[in-house]
């Protein structure tokens, strides 16, 4: 695997998460996440090996058409920033994949957490060492959960499984998005209400 600029997964440099093992299980549970989910989110990672760059020019393309959210990627004079925007990317790419092919263990748990602090006002830009806007609101955080989502399908159907097949990778892939989002919200919630 080629080394990506700010990707640290299973590091020391990793933030803790702050749930335990339980109240992660329990999570897991509420939003019907099962050992089914896991696999068919293996297969997932199988059929999208190779169209990550592809999903990525999707999602990029929605980001870039609506400034409102490129404006999390520009600069104090509101030009975007090309590395920035690249880097991201690169990682973004990478997060597909762990999305599908990670165990959901301790080091995984604990990555969650620390994209969620790259995203809140903790550590957002100092990946990347750029200034930029210095928090992504928690709203368009739960609002991608849609496009992230909803875009995935096409990419998951392009290898001939059939229906039932690709609508339970679809789901898991759904689940997982929908956890992650939940597990990135911690630095927004008031202390004590997460």
């Amino acid at each position: 695997m080629t080394e990506l600029t700010g990707y640290t997964y299973g590091s020391a440099q990793v933030a803790q998460s702050p749930l335990s093992a339980e109240e992660f299980a329990l999570l897991k549970q509420s939003l019907l996440f099962a050992e089914e989910d896991q696999r068919y989110l293996q297969l997932a990672g199988e059929v999208l090996a190779d169209q990550v760059e592809a999903v990525l020019d999707v999602w990029y393309g929605f980001v870039g058409a609506h400034s409102h959210l490129l404006h999390y990627f520009t600069n104090p004079q509101g030009q975007p920033i090309t590395h920035y925007l690249t880097q991201v990317r690169q990682r973004f790419g990478q997060w597909i994949l762990d999305t599908c092919q990670r165990p959901y263990d301790q080091a995984w748990l604990n990555y969650a957490m620390e994209i969620a602090l790259r995203h809140h006002s903790t550590k957002k830009n100092q990946t990347d060492q750029v200034q930029s806007v210095a928090l992504i609101p928690l709203r368009y955080m739960i609002a991608f959960i849609y496009p992230i989502t909803a875009t995935m399908l096409p990419f998951l159907s392009k290898r001939g499984h059939n229906p039932e097949t690709v609508e339970k990778m679809y789901q898991a892939w759904f689940k997982a998005v929908v956890l992650q989002v939940a597990l990135w919200s911690y630095p927004y919630a008031q202390p004590g209400t997460f």
